[in-house]
């Protein structure tokens, strides 16, 4: 179809076909390429409400004051294992996001095609920059030995663990891909599951429980804050990639036969016992009210979730979860809920303050 239009002396002929056939070149993977970043039409919705959702999210770390866990930190009323999981998750979380991240930009945003996709992922890539300066500004204001953060991955081998279970993943994709092959596309439907349902999606959450309980402890509220925030980024991150791998599964079903999702599962299942382990290093005793066999229950509780968003079976089918109060500030389904409220609205530092029990 053709529209005119004619301006003063001049006639210009717009062709609608052809951003008619400019929609229907657009896919996950294979569609047109261009070097033109044209987002309109939209084909896929759902990633630019994300984006929009995301950006109007955006916080500054510098913005959350500290000093109360400064002096908490540089107090005596602190027990080990209290300082050891602010520990570990500094030392993990500093690393972790720079792994998502370059997985973002070197792998994910490479390899899809459509123009809205590359803008929501470019968002992701920015948000895991934000997540890894506010662990720099954690150290720095704590005055953490940043090398002894960086001892931990190299020494800790539940860390080395989980690192090299994901960075393996990324590394080998990191080659010229031929995504008309089923053996392709199922390479890059495991990264996006890998990365978002098994590592931000779950092995996140093991961390974030332990910080926030000191959190709802009324400890480290400038921590718990940012912690919070990331929650938050996290659970579109989440959504992110199981909106694209559930169109990657859409638009090429060829690859989604029994052998491909018990090979998603048998992923699922190695990443809930690398952060069992992990939890285990995490909180080597019982201490402060936190029990690590609650916390790997808690892992099968969110494993189990994760699963059932992209279609398949649960692995712990019917497990409880064992921190109802957590349900308020980490599961999927009440994360944006809990941060739709006025308490976690992005505001400057003079309006962060102390949290109160009942916002909790």
């Amino acid at each position: 179809m053709e529209k005119t239009y004619k301006i003063g002396d001049r006639t210009f002929v717009l062709d609608e076909s052809k951003a008619e056939a400019a929609f229907s070149a657009k896919k996950i993977i294979n569609g047109k390429d261009t070097m033109f970043f044209n987002i309109l039409p939209l084909k896929y919705q759902w990633a630019y409400d994300l984006y929009k959702v995301m950006k109007n999210n955006h916080w500054e770390p510098e913005d959350i004051p500290m000093q109360k866990d400064v002096e908490l930190w540089r107090g005596s009323e602190l027990s080990d294992v209290e300082r050891w999981i602010i520990k570990m998750a500094i030392g993990y979380f500093s690393a972790a996001e720079g792994i998502v991240g370059d997985n973002i930009q070197h792998v994910t945003r490479e390899l899809v095609t459509a123009p809205e996709l590359k803008l929501v992922l470019g968002r992701h890539a920015h948000e895991e920059n934000i997540h890894a300066d506010s662990l720099v500004y954690m150290i720095s204001s704590l005055g953490i030995n940043p090398h002894e953060c960086e001892a931990m991955f190299e020494d800790i081998p539940t860390i080395a663990k989980k690192t090299e279970f994901v960075v393996s993943n990324s590394r080998a994709l990191r080659r010229d891909m031929d995504l008309e092959t089923v053996a392709d596309k199922q390479a890059f439907a495991k990264n996006l599951f890998l990365f978002g349902q098994c590592m931000e999606g779950t092995q996140f959450y093991g961390l974030f429980g332990m910080v926030l309980s000191l959190y709802r402890q009324n400890k480290f509220p400038g921590l718990g804050q940012m912690f919070r925030y990331t929650l938050r980024d996290e659970s579109n991150h989440i959504e992110v990639f199981r909106n694209l791998l559930m169109d990657l599964i859409e638009e090429n079903s060829e690859i989604w036969t029994q052998d491909f999702k018990e090979e998603l599962t048998d992923m699922m299942r190695e990443a809930i016992t690398l952060e069992k382990e992990f939890i285990r290093d995490c909180l080597p005793v019982n201490s402060v009210g936190l029990s690590a066999d609650e916390f790997c229950q808690y892992i099968d509780y969110i494993a189990d979730r994760r699963l059932e968003g992209v279609g398949l079976l649960p692995l712990s089918d019917g497990v409880d979860n064992p921190f109802p109060w957590l349900a308020e500030m980490m599961d999927i389904k009440k994360e944006q809920n809990f941060f739709e409220g006025r308490v976690t609205e992005y505001q400057k530092a003079s309006a962060l303050g102390s949290v109160d029990d009942d916002e909790l």
